[in-house]
């Protein structure tokens, strides 16, 4: 085992243990921040595994954009941040997530172990290639889901407001 194969190992028991954490918790605050520490981990994965350019992105579009973007929506629609009822699922639910996630670790588990079983070659084709790649071709998929977020933060803005005017007007009353 090398060097290379122990941080990997140490990313990815970090990675596992807030993703669960995430899921299992039940303030979304603290499930919001675990998945902070879950993404920012597997950029380090990434980083481990020599794919760089793979991991800053993960950085700036994941751990810099999505998580801040959820936060910022929990502050703006004032969701509850504590323990609430309103997030809690049955026991049918529970389990049937449980059995998809089990199933889903199962396949990336046997694909990592025909891969490290010599298997299936795994070839990088670099970070020039994946560069053109991701802002040549894939370029008008990044835009529009840049769009997509940029419009779920206007609607969730607009949204917290709609109560405001009513509120303090009933108040007043």
């Amino acid at each position: 085992m090398t060097t290379h194969d122990v941080f990997f190992l140490l990313a990815g028991l970090v990675t596992a243990g807030a993703a669960i954490r995430a899921v299992t918790t039940s303030y979304l605050l603290h499930a919001a921040l675990w998945l902070v520490v879950a993404l920012g981990a597997l950029s380090g994965c990434y980083l481990v595994l020599g794919a760089e350019l793979v991991a800053l992105v993960q950085l700036i579009v994941y751990v810099g954009a999505v998580v801040v973007l959820v936060i910022f929506a929990m502050m703006v629609t004032r969701s509850p941040t504590g323990r609430t009822t309103a997030h809690n699922t049955s026991a049918a639910t529970r389990w049937a997530g449980f059995v998809l996630a089990a199933g889903t670790g199962g396949l990336v588990g046997a694909v990592l172990v025909s891969a490290y079983a010599g298997k299936v070659a795994v070839q990088s084709a670099g970070t020039s290639a994946l560069g053109g790649e991701l802002f040549g071709t894939w370029v008008w998929p990044f835009e529009l889901l840049s769009l997509l977020l940029l419009v779920a933060l206007v609607a969730a803005l607009a949204m917290s407001r709609l109560g405001v005017g009513d509120a303090d007007s009933e108040s007043i009353r």
